[in-house]
């Protein structure tokens, strides 16, 4: 279920870079280029500091089909098909919450601060250079609550992984938790306080 999952969240998080990337009017190659950017950044930045090189993708590349197949399909379909706002943010949350959980796991051997901050920095870094990339100012930099759901998600699977419980139990409820949070910010407006 959690390849499955991945598999799904890599896709959604393709097809947003790639919907953001074709709003700023780029030509396919820069679609093609803030989709990879947006479904793989997380994970390779999480790979070069943990040093578990060569990063994921290179010896796993049928990912990186996955992610230019998704860019080209939203680069042509966006004109004809819908990409329903709610249903986007709602496959968002989804693939937040399990590359959250899996980037808490590829470093829970570490300290667990720094597991649970892999485990948010997999969930949100593509979106932030994603948004750079694109002169935005990255979402998790401003009141959504993101980051926080990645994070209390990656924090409740070390928690239970450090409590002994059943690896695939722990990594169910720390992605629950991160999609509860993130859904509940997105239907009651929730925000985090910001500077005046």
């Amino acid at each position: 279920m959690l390849v499955l999952l991945d598999i799904f969240g890599t896709i959604v998080f393709a097809i947003t870079g790639a919907l953001v990337g074709k709003s700023k009017q780029m030509d396919i190659f820069g679609v093609i280029v803030i989709a990879l950017v947006t479904a793989l950044g997380g994970g390779t930045l999480r790979d070069i500091l943990l040093g578990n090189l060569p990063v994921f993708w290179i010896s796993q590349p049928e990912i990186i089909v996955i992610c230019v197949l998704s860019a080209l399909f939203a680069f042509f379909a966006s004109g004809t098909l819908p990409f329903p706002r709610r249903t986007m943010l709602l496959a968002d949350a989804i693939g937040l919450a399990t590359f959250s959980v899996i980037g808490a796991q590829t470093a829970i051997m570490f300290h667990p601060v720094i597991a649970i901050m892999m485990g948010g920095m997999t969930g949100t870094a593509g979106g932030m250079i994603r948004d750079m990339l694109s002169d935005e100012i990255p979402v998790i930099l401003r009141r959504d609550i993101y980051a926080t759901a990645a994070m209390a998600g990656a924090s409740v699977f070390v928690l239970l992984h450090h409590g002994q419980v059943n690896n695939d139990l722990a990594l169910s409820l720390g992605a629950m938790v991160t999609l509860l949070i993130r859904l509940l910010a997105i239907r009651r407006r929730w925000n985090l306080p910001k500077s005046e």
